[in-house]
């Protein structure tokens, strides 16, 4: 299974030919290829999978899918320890 993980581009650039990208992620900043997405703007959503930004997201669907993953972290966060081990 694959996870695509939405991240707020901060700033374009060209690496070697590669449109690039430096894609903040909850604080955390990574280069991504956007190659897949040219028209991409500096503010906007990606989602990103394996360094690849796979679209462009609205900044709703980016919101909707961070807090369900926020969620989803603190509900296995409060799960009993033989309960993970299963």
């Amino acid at each position: 299974m694959c996870l695509g993980i939405p991240g707020k581009v901060q700033k374009l650039y060209d690496q070697d030919g590669t449109p690039m990208a430096a894609v903040d992620f909850d604080g955390v900043q990574q280069a991504v290829c956007v190659a897949t997405t040219p028209e991409v703007q500096v503010g906007q959503y990606v989602l990103v999978h394996a360094g690849f930004a796979l679209n462009i997201l609205s900044d709703y669907e980016a919101e909707e899918t961070l807090k369900i993953l926020r969620d989803l972290a603190d509900f296995n966060a409060n799960l009993p320890e033989e309960d993970l081990r299963q």
